[in-house]
């Protein structure tokens, strides 16, 4: 293998090391929240809106920046961020932003009424580059039982009709959303690659 492709799997296995450990934090956080509030479920324990879920971060995860509302400096802007394809990311939802103790970047949207809880934004190497959908950024989805998926019950033809009550997913749903989202042109699909990596065990294998 030449120098370049080894620097480029190199770098790749740190994106999916730093993704692997943050979602194990989140995990655990998530059942610390449920236990502290003697709840059990993220809702019955009090997450219910955009400060339930920023103070979540702030108590179970050490943050050395809270860049409040503000996309920047947490985040790289959203014109940098792109697709695999190249395509620019055109939308930003997190309401609350971050830098976590090992520089990773990670934002908040509380999404309740959608299926998913909170979603959780984040950047692995946080506003350095190359800031790539599938490469060192990536969006999770946390469920009302803790658990941490990809994007479930919107239901349009892609997404079929799986609501949060099939999370965990099957292999072929996380599939689906990675060819049609992750590896697609679109700039509003960010999510789908992911999944990917719990599919294929923590392996970038695109």
């Amino acid at each position: 293998m030449t120098v370049p492709t080894l620097m480029q799997n190199h770098q790749r296995k740190t994106y999916v090391t730093t993704l692997h450990k943050i979602y194990n934090q989140l995990q655990q956080a998530a059942l610390q929240y449920m236990t502290d509030k003697n709840a059990v479920n993220l809702v019955e324990a009090g997450m219910n809106s955009e400060d339930a879920a920023a103070n979540f971060v702030k108590t179970y995860f050490k943050v050395i920046q809270d860049c409040g509302t503000d996309q920047t400096p947490c985040f790289a802007e959203t014109p940098n961020y792109k697709k695999i394809s190249g395509a620019a990311i055109t939308r930003w939802y997190p309401k609350r932003h971050f830098v976590l103790a090992d520089g990773v970047a990670l934002g908040t949207y509380f999404s309740g009424a959608s299926g998913s809880v909170i979603e959780v934004w984040i950047d692995t190497n946080g506003a350095k580059g190359p800031n790539i959908v599938g490469r060192d950024f990536f969006v999770m989805y946390m469920y009302n039982n803790g658990f941490l998926d990809e994007l479930a019950g919107k239901g349009s033809a892609d997404d079929d009709t799986e609501t949060s009550a099939s999370i965990p997913m099957s292999a072929e749903q996380r599939e689906k959303r990675f060819n049609n989202y992750c590896m697609s042109d679109s700039g509003v699909n960010y999510h789908g690659c992911f999944g990917k990596l719990l599919n294929d065990n923590w392996e970038m294998t695109y």
